[in-house]
């Protein structure tokens, strides 16, 4: 059974889940209307049976790297008819974690294109391919980093009119331990945190000194965390910024909120 805070009531519009921590039809007990998948390897893809049936509950995304055999438009697109008629997608240039060498040498800019001409009402991720998603339109999913409510900011001051999604590892309790937990190492691999940790340094609940006011501060820049009033206050803030939708990975998993 779910239990502890619930998203919406922390300002969070839809919940993002990883299906090697969880069962992804667990989603329908979230009070969320909207659920994306992240893309974790062909092999973890939910089925078509589950993703239907969870579609029948809630509005379902899956993310779809465009670079990827069976999601690529140019190449491969198999994959495709493993969602079923309702299930949207979230384009990216996929991780590189999740890639081949072969795939990972694949041009984005081309792909990307023809599969936002080809989706219905796509999302497009925009981590490290910024201009080219801007270029094929759809709904922004930017990932939060310290610079996104300046991001956003810009993006509408320069006439940017498109709806816009924000993905953010969030941790919904004021426990200074247990937030360090679930994401300080996530924090850690950004590029500004990792130059500013001492080398070696512990990255969860048992980092002191230095490494640990680093990352203390860092983890509110790259997540939401706190109780559910702080994290809505901040919430609240991107979406004053320019962010129409936010998007909460439960970093403890699904039982620490409902």
């Amino acid at each position: 059974m779910l239990t502890g805070v619930t998203l919406t009531d922390a300002g969070i519009d839809a919940a993002a889940l990883k299906p090697t921590e969880v069962d992804v039809s667990r989603a329908a007990a979230l009070d969320v209307e909207t659920v994306t998948i992240d893309y974790e390897g062909a092999r973890h893809l939910p089925d078509r049976s589950t993703l239907a049936v969870l579609a029948e509950t809630k509005r379902v995304r899956v993310t779809t790297p465009v670079r990827v055999d069976g999601f690529d438009p140019l190449g491969d697109d198999s994959a495709l008819a493993g969602l079923p008629e309702g299930v949207g997608r979230v384009l990216v240039a996929g991780h590189d974690a999740y890639l081949t060498s072969e795939e990972a040498e694949r041009a984005v800019v081309p792909r990307l294109r023809d599969a936002a001409e080809a989706a219905a009402d796509p999302w497009v991720g925009t981590e490290g391919i910024e201009r080219p998603a801007l270029a094929v339109g759809g709904t922004q999913f930017e990932l939060l980093s310290r610079s996104t409510t300046r991001d956003l900011r810009a993006l509408r001051a320069a006439g940017f009119e498109g709806d816009i999604a924000v993905y953010t590892p969030t941790v919904l309790t004021d426990d200074e331990d247990a937030i360090l937990d679930a994401v300080g190492a996530y924090t850690a691999r950004r590029g500004p945190v990792r130059a500013a940790l001492p080398e070696d340094a512990a990255t969860d609940a048992t980092a002191r000194g230095r490494a640990r006011d680093v990352l203390t501060q860092a983890v509110r820049d790259y997540a939401l965390v706190g109780d559910k009033e702080t994290v809505a206050d901040r919430v609240a803030q991107l979406k004053d910024a320019g962010a129409d939708t936010v998007v909460g990975y439960p970093a403890r998993g699904l039982e620490s909120v409902r």
